[in-house]
């Protein structure tokens, strides 16, 4: 996997064809002019880039093209035999098109609000009730072998003048030489599209991956580009902008009517924008061939120039029947591009550097600077005002079981030309490197080691059961695992155990599974464990698996209780966007610190609890993947919400108290397209009953009461109270809010580029009968708990620095007690 997305990502386009000549189309002052069309005598076209640049392809032989751009006088210009490159500078007119002509007013302006005005009557998702489409998609990266010097450079070194050893460097041969047979990665993929009841959904009927047996699901639901034009915030590899057609587009673009051009015998206006923001990469800019009749999309380019460029390209067939222009065909290209910063892609996953200009040096070119992705979509088999019922209307993607299967008749029948020679090598060359290099195992290998388990035969080891710390237990050293497919696929055995260098015990759990449904991902589970766990401390069953190479707040954590007993529980995802999990449990609870809970003057040491709990979590907004494996979320979208509930059960298996619990979370994050990012947290709680102050809430603290503020300095956690003491606040029931907003990253210098954020943490809490806890000398939240703090994250190498200050009706008397500095470390793994 990391191969492939290295491949990907240094990029320089370069288009093979018969025929093709290049240039650069200027004004007489020498100012390149962007998106000027270029047309030959049989209607094939092409526009300039933002530096002015073209290049135009045919299969046939280009006799003369002509050059057109609004305000300027077309140009003919005649093709020569020996000439490849052609500079062509326009003349500039007074004249304009009458007809678009608004007096003091900017004429594409004038355009562009009818666009808007309009849009929802040419939106096909607007004005169409339901429709169906088959596409035909083929991604492919490559590089064109003739643009690759690929010669074998040396150099000697010396030593006393002497020469001592020369130094051969052929990868630029060895590059050209493969580039020559084979890409170096492709994929192809047949899918239906249908809409109804306002949702799209893919189905994939067909996926074929060079190098594969099994499909990549990752990739297959990677989103390239937005796949409607009018949506309001358009998606170009994984950022998302202002649409130029969106209701606000006007206060973000600046819009020029450049030309009028026919589309499928239709006459459209061409019309040029661009973000106005001055700063690099802060919105698309690109062409929109507008419709002079209906004021439709009949065409669009969309793009990003920056380290990378990324450009989208849109194509429409005009129905006269349903008079609407419907998406037909779809290009998306990545392209190496200039520029003097980093790039992180796939959520900081890859990261790698601009062109930089050495004070005497600049960086060579290697190989790879000329690779570039292509991905191309042709729609057929359209089908308008379909009745035909959606299967499974919930899910974004839903991918066949039969999928990756397909023979070759299958391909040949949707292909929209027969594989070339080069296409056909790089399935037979990929597939024997994959299986000599074991590319698939290794990238299994590498999922779940992000996800903290490591394969080793029909066992998974899990990482995080290795080694961790705590006050109460110092190291706790363990080993643990879980059987995967190897063993079985619909059941599986997981166990651990671990033993505390200070309290010197040991703990243990074991437990089993069995598949129920592989489409829904349901398993009925059952474990006995005996182990410790953090008093007070508020834990969703449903929350997912994080993995890291440390968890900085537990270290600090001295109180814990020890927990003995059997669960036995469901989980799910049968209901369309959530995930479910209905448990039993009786474990014999045991305070590891000073405590007694008094119940009618009875006092308790220990205690038997016997409840039943169902814990949920709903994403109506998130994007949702069915695959031959299971259900998988492949787009996270806000605000989600998880609720739990939990219940003892008097009078069953010896419990000794009868306690409800409702627990909720909601969570909420808003990107902006200036890099920056506000995120929302709203949790509390409401215990009612006899519960004692194990299974009640502390409120995340995570600050130790030390004298001064350097030895309190520790690790910050990700939601906790930095100033808040451990143990120093419990409540029976509570609120917690809290509001982060992060900057764009802060370049420094080259390797130093820290995101500022700002937080503020508030929670308010009460404590019904609190004459039942005995032991412990506590606070409550009555009044409230208010911090606010600035983050400085990934200064250095993922280390950061944080100071936070508390304040409001709970502040210490003395105004260093205060303040607490944190430091901080993000390890990106992109997920």
């Amino acid at each position: 996997m990391k191969l492939f997305c290295l491949l990907t990502l240094f990029f320089t386009l370069s288009t093979q064809a018969q025929f093709q000549i290049n240039g650069i189309v200027n004004d007489q002052k020498n100012k390149p002019l962007p998106f000027a069309t270029i047309t030959t005598l049989d209607n094939n076209n092409t526009i300039t880039d933002v530096d002015g640049k073209f290049t135009l392809s045919s299969k046939v032989k280009i006799s003369s093209f002509t050059v057109s751009y609004i305000g300027y006088q077309k140009k003919i210009i005649t093709v020569s035999d020996n000439k490849k490159f052609y500079p062509i500078s326009l003349k500039q007119t007074t004249d304009n098109l009458k007809e678009v002509v608004i007096p003091n007013e900017n004429p594409a302006l004038a355009i562009l609000r009818k666009v808007i005005i309009y849009k929802n009557n040419n939106n096909p998702q607007k004005k169409l009730n339901s429709f169906e489409y088959k596409t035909y998609n083929k991604l492919i990266v490559t590089a064109n072998p003739d643009s690759i010097q690929g010669r074998i450079d040396s150099s000697a070194s010396y030593k006393d003048l002497k020469k001592k050893r020369i130094n051969v460097d052929s990868s630029d041969y060895k590059f050209k030489e493969i580039i020559s047979k084979q890409h170096l990665f492709q994929t192809e993929k047949v899918s239906q599209y249908q809409f109804g009841d306002r949702k799209l959904k893919e189905t994939i009927l067909g996926t074929k991956m060079a190098g594969f047996k099994q499909t990549i699901y990752e990739i297959i639901a990677f989103n390239l580009q937005s796949i409607s034009i009018y949506d309001s915030k358009y998606e170009l590899f994984e950022t998302k902008y202002n649409n130029p057609v969106s209701n606000d587009a006007l206060k973000d673009y600046n819009y020029k009517l450049l030309d009028t051009v026919p589309i499928k015998g239709r006459d459209t206006y061409m019309i040029y924008f661009k973000n106005k923001k001055k700063r690099r990469a802060s919105g698309l800019e690109g062409v929109l061939y507008i419709d002079q009749e209906n004021y439709a999309i009949a065409k669009a380019v969309m793009r990003i120039k920056g380290v990378l460029d990324i450009s989208g390209i849109h194509e429409f067939e005009y129905v006269p029947e349903e008079k609407i222009w419907f998406p037909g065909n779809t290009t998306f290209k990545i392209v190496k591009g200039k520029n003097d910063d980093d790039i992180n892609i796939l959520g900081g996953t890859i990261q790698f550097d601009g062109d930089v200009e050495e004070a005497f040096e600049t960086r060579k070119k290697s190989a790879s600077d000329f690779t570039y992705v292509l991905s191309e979509s042709n729609n057929f088999d359209i089908h308008y005002n379909t009745t035909a019922p959606i299967n499974k209307p919930s899910l974004y993607i839903e991918i066949k079981d039969d999928a990756s299967k397909k023979t070759e008749d299958f391909w040949n029948q949707y292909r929209k030309e027969n594989l070339d020679l080069k296409s056909q090598k790089t399935y037979l060359l990929l597939d024997s490197i994959s299986i000599r290099n074991r590319v698939e195992k290794r990238l299994g290998i590498g999922r779940k080691i992000i996800n903290g388990f490591y394969p080793i035969g029909p066992v998974d080891l899990d990482l995080k059961k290795i080694i961790s710390y705590n006050n109460y237990e110092g190291f706790r050293l363990g080993l643990g695992g879980i059987t995967n497919d190897r063993f079985s696929k619909n059941f599986r055995i997981e166990a651990y155990t671990a033993y505390g260098t200070k309290d010197g015990v040991f703990k243990y759990s074991t437990g089993a599974g069995v598949l129920l449904d592989k489409s829904t991902n349901t398993w009925i589970n059952s474990y006995y464990a005996d182990d410790v766990r953090e008093i007070a401390s508020t834990v969703f069953a449903v929350d997912k698996r994080v993995f890291k190479i440390y968890d900085p707040r537990p270290i600090n954590i001295s109180t814990f209780y020890e927990y003995s007993g059997w669960r036995s529980n469901i989980q799910t995802k049968i209901i369309p966007k959530t995930e479910a999990i209905l448990e039993v449990s009786r474990n014999q609870i045991e305070p590891k610190f000073d405590y007694l809970f008094n119940l009618n003057g009875k006092l308790y040491s220990s205690y038997v609890m016997t409840t039943t709990m169902l814990s949920i979590v709903w994403a109506p907004f998130s994007d949702y993947m069915q695959t031959p494996t299971g259900r998988n979320e492949t787009e996270k979208r806000f605000p989600r919400f998880t609720f739990q509930y939990t219940q003892s059960l008097p009078n069953v298996l010896d419990n000794d108290f009868s306690f409800s619990k409702i627990d909720f979370k909601t969570e909420y994050e808003k990107k902006y397209l200036n890099g920056q990012k506000t995120s929302f947290l709203l949790q509390g709680g409401y215990a009612t009953g006899d519960v004692p102050i194990t299974h009640l809430y502390n409120t995340m603290p995570n600050n130790l009461n030390k004298e001064t503020i350097i030895q309190r300095l520790t690790f910050s956690g990700r939601n906790s109270f930095e100033t808040m003491y451990f143990n120093e606040f419990f409540s029976s029931q509570y609120a917690f809010f809290q509001i982060k907003h992060g900057f764009d990253r802060i370049k420094i210098m080259k390797k130093v580029r820290p995101s500022l954020v700002l937080v503020t943490r508030m929670a308010w809490g009460n404590m019904q009968k609190p004459e039942q806890h005995v032991g412990p000398t506590y606070k409550t939240l009555n009044k409230g708990f208010f911090e606010s703090g600035i983050e400085l994250n990934k200064i250095f190498k993922g280390f950061g620095l944080g100071g936070f200050y508390r304040y409001g009706p709970n502040q210490l008397p003395k105004f260093e007690d205060n303040i607490a500095v944190k430091i901080s470390y993000i390890l990106d793994l992109g997920l």
